[in-house]
């Protein structure tokens, strides 16, 4: 019965006013009650600030500041070896698995199609048909900046306005094509193993999508899908970005969805449903073949 009220409230509540206001809130300077909010956030979601570079509560200027706090030097270290990718953030796993010809499992019997997830971009959708997927939820105590799963070159990024649904897995579960449906920012990446997708879901109260190249992407709001292309790898004004290295944040929230061509690359086998992520650590496996191949082209 309450999950049932909690889903209807996704649906009655204002949740375009009701981030907007919490983005506003936690980008402000409010003294003592900027730290009371800190404190309280922090003890209430068990948040392990021994990880934060600065782990002192107290000087965070705005809850906005404490929550995209970066870590501490060494405190998630990168798996070695470039046949390995890198888990692109702290939360949880949701879903992973097989991309079934254009349709991605959400939860629950609910599937969406990768051409929705990719603003009905059938082009950028056909190279991943029948590849891999892997959702990762990052709960409210989570890290919130996400990395570079390997080497790659931005291709292009695509903003897409949509609702702002919570994307927590009682959410998931109950609202149709949640993850296609929800504003959110489409990373396109050139890597050693093909076009590689990262994408960064927006929710509710989630004040801010940022990328390190751009900032702030989302707000403003406009309600139109906006498009940027860059410069191909070895051209001037290229964007390329190492394993490891951040490529954007969420001031609140959310969910990050990774998209691989078929057959580039075999979830490492301990990541399932519900497994505790934590970005650096062993994500995906290259194939020996194509490993192989890699080393005989250099």
């Amino acid at each position: 019965m309450l999950d049932s009220i909690k889903i209807k409230l996704q649906y009655w509540l204002p949740k375009l006013a009701l981030t907007r206001l919490a983005g506003w809130g936690a980008d402000k300077q409010a003294g003592w009650l900027t730290q009371l909010v800190v404190k309280g956030f922090a003890r209430y979601y068990r948040v392990d600030m021994q990880e934060a570079q600065n782990p002192d509560l107290t000087s965070y200027a705005t809850f906005n500041d404490f929550f995209v706090r970066p870590l501490r030097d060494g405190a998630r270290p990168i798996v070695d070896g470039t046949h390995w990718l890198a888990l692109p953030a702290d939360g949880a796993i949701s879903q992973l698995g097989p991309i079934n010809d254009d349709q991605i499992f959400q939860a629950k019997g609910h599937y969406y199609s990768l051409e929705a997830l990719l603003a009905g971009n059938y082009i950028l959708a056909e190279p991943f048909r029948n590849g891999l997927f892997a959702t990762t939820y990052l709960a409210p105590r989570d890290y919130h900046r996400v990395h570079m799963p390997c080497d790659g070159v931005l291709r292009e990024m695509i903003y897409v306005p949509g609702d702002l649904f919570s994307v927590n897995p009682l959410t998931a579960a109950n609202v149709p094509n949640l993850f296609a449906r929800n504003e959110r920012v489409i990373c396109v990446f050139d890597t050693a193993i093909g076009p590689m997708v990262q994408i960064l879901v927006g929710a509710t109260i989630v004040g801010s999508i940022e990328t390190v190249w751009a900032g702030t992407v989302t707000p403003p709001r406009e309600g139109v899908i906006k498009r940027w292309t860059y410069p191909a790898e070895g051209t001037e004004g290229a964007i390329a970005l190492e394993k490891g290295a951040e490529m954007g944040r969420f001031k609140l929230g959310s969910t990050v969805i990774n998209l691989f061509t078929p057959g580039s690359v075999q979830f490492a086998p301990q990541l399932n449903n519900g497994t505790v992520t934590r970005m650096g650590e062993a994500f995906a496996e290259i194939p020996a073949a194509s490993v192989a191949a890699e080393t005989t082209q250099i």
